[in-house]
C-alpha cells in the first residue's frame, strides 16, 4: 500500500512539473500573451514597490512625530537631523576619508549595532562596502557633526535585512558622529 501512494504522489508531481514547463499558447503564436503577462507582472511589482515606499515613509513620519524632531527629507528618501552641528568641519564629499561613531536602531528603538561594540567605522565615502544610505546620508553632513539619519530599507539592508539583527524591509536609524 505505501508503494502505491508514493508512486502516485511522485507521478502527480512529475505531471505538474511537466505541464508547468509548457509555453502559453496564443492564437497567433507570436508570444503576445507572454508579453502581456510580463507587462502585468512588471506593473504589479511597480505597484508593490510604491506601496512599500509609502509604508516606510509613513513609518518614518511617525518616528519623526513621536520623537518631536524635524528631519530634513532628501530626494533619495533619506532623512537627516543634525542635533550637534560642527562649528568648523568640512562638508563631506565623495572620496573623503571618514571615521564614524554610530549606533544603529530599528524604528521601534531596539539597538542593533554600535561602534562601542563593533568598533569605529573608517572608510572612503562612496568607495567601500557599507550601506549605500550611509554614503548618501553623510554627504549632507560636515565632519564633526552629530546627527540622526533615517534610512529607508532599499538604501539599508533591503528585502532580506542583514540576516542577523535587522529584519527584512526595515528602515533603520543611524545615530552618527562624523570625524
Amino acid at each position: 500500500m505505501p508503494k502505491r501512494l508514493s508512486f502516485g504522489f511522485f507521478s502527480t508531481i512529475f505531471l505538474i512539473s511537466l505541464l508547468s514547463c509548457q509555453q502559453p499558447k496564443t492564437d497567433e503564436g507570436d508570444g503576445k500573451a507572454t508579453q502581456g503577462n510580463s507587462t502585468k507582472i512588471k506593473d504589479q511589482f511597480v505597484t508593490a514597490n510604491r506601496l512599500l515606499l509609502q509604508k516606510e515613509s509613513d513609518e518614518m513620519d511617525a518616528y519623526e512625530r513621536s520623537h518631536h524632531l524635524k528631519f530634513v527629507k532628501t530626494n533619495s528618501g533619506i532623512r537627516y537631523y543634525v542635533y550637534k552641528p560642527s562649528a568648523q568641519g568640512d562638508s563631506i564629499r565623495k572620496g573623503m576619508q571618514i571615521n564614524l561613531r554610530y549606533k544603529v536602531f530599528l524604528l521601534n528603538g531596539n539597538l542593533c549595532y554600535s561602534s562601542e561594540e563593533d568598533g569605529v567605522k573608517q572608510f572612503l565615502v562612496e568607495q567601500e562596502q557599507i550601506e549605500s544610505g550611509i554614503h548618501v546620508g553623510l554627504q549632507y553632513l560636515k565632519k564633526g557633526d552629530k546627527a540622526l539619519l533615517l534610512i529607508p530599507s532599499h538604501l539599508a539592508h533591503g528585502l532580506l535585512g542583514d540576516l542577523k539583527k535587522i529584519p527584512p524591509q526595515m528602515p533603520i536609524v543611524y545615530d552618527v558622529e562624523v570625524y
